[in-house]
């Protein structure tokens, strides 16, 4: 009889980086929806290291938070957001408890952390990419003939990068174990 295999109890994280305007937020809104179909639940982590407001002002979480809070959670049947102060900018492994039941998080930024990350690079926003050095490095996601020693991905091929992050990361939707 043939065992199933065992799902990873912490998903993995990948940081997409790259210079601003490079298209990390497009390519994401393709690659997310591509996983989705292949089964996987996916997480997301936004860094932003400028600050921001998650809520409207005037809105009642906004004015619960804006009133003392230092966490403000807004629940509704479909969705829950939260804010809450911290005291320092969070790595995404320590935000990996707020995650439930999802196979991979990929963040759009995060360009000095030691995750694995992939690069987003167009020519045209910048000289060179950002992670030319960097071990953490594992694929390279550009239309420049560049050869860092890892893999290179067209901008456009969105499906190859899902097939190249399933296979990195050996992940299985949770509906298959």
């Amino acid at each position: 009889m043939m065992k199933k295999p065992e799902k990873k109890t912490t998903p993995p994280v990948v940081a997409v980086i790259g210079h601003s305007g490079s298209g990390k937020t497009t390519f994401l809104e393709k690659l997310i929806p591509e996983l989705t179909l292949r089964g996987l639940k996916v997480g997301s982590i936004k860094h932003d290291v400028h600050g921001f407001e998650m809520d409207k002002p005037g809105k009642d979480s906004w004015r619960h938070k804006h009133a003392g809070t230092s966490t403000t959670i807004i629940s509704s049947p479909y969705q829950i957001g939260i804010v809450m102060d911290v005291e320092y900018d969070h790595q995404p492994d320590e935000l990996l408890p707020l995650f439930n039941g999802v196979d991979i998080i990929l963040t759009e930024g995060y360009k000095r952390s030691s995750i694995p990350k992939l690069e987003i690079f167009r020519v045209e926003t910048t000289p060179e990419p950002l992670c030319k050095n960097d071990e953490n490095l594992m694929a390279l996601i550009t239309d420049a003939n560049i050869d860092f020693n890892v893999p290179v991905f067209s901008t456009k091929a969105v499906k190859k990068v899902a097939d190249f992050l399933i296979k990195q990361f050996n992940l299985l939707p949770a509906a298959t174990i």
